[in-house]
């Protein structure tokens, strides 16, 4: 036979753990809803012919990469060095990319260094994550 007291920390712990899955629930899909304004941002920057000029033994790269995280499979990147493609090494002599990372927008402007989701916003007028 149970008591009320037992009872009551049985519906206390359902209590709980219903409250903890509604939580964990919302803070996903928080993240989701997070992820799909990022990849919106980088196909934007995508269709905006803005390019990523980078090297994988850049730490800056890396820093850039990091800021879209998994919607960077979006980003026209660039290879330039000799781990890339012979075709990217080769745009990258074309294009003068001398510092990684550098961003080359669909005008031509060149953005040298790390760029914000603002920074890039702003220049290419695709609405902020």
């Amino acid at each position: 036979m149970i008591g009320n007291g037992q009872r009551n920390r049985s519906y206390v712990g359902i209590v709980f753990c219903l409250s903890a899955i509604l939580l964990l629930g919302a803070f996903a899909s928080a993240q989701q809803a997070q992820r799909d304004k990022v990849d919106s941002f980088a196909k934007c920057l995508t269709r905006k012919n803005a390019t990523m000029y980078g090297n994988l033994l850049c730490s800056h790269c890396d820093d850039q990469r990091k800021m879209f995280g998994e919607s960077f499979k979006f980003i026209h990147y660039v290879e330039c060095s000799q781990t890339g493609t012979p075709q990217d090494v080769n745009t990258c002599k074309i294009s003068q990319v001398r510092y990684t990372p550098t961003w080359i927008l669909g005008n031509g402007e060149r953005l040298v260094g790390v760029q914000t989701f603002k920074q890039l916003g702003e220049k290419t007028g695709c609405p902020l994550p």
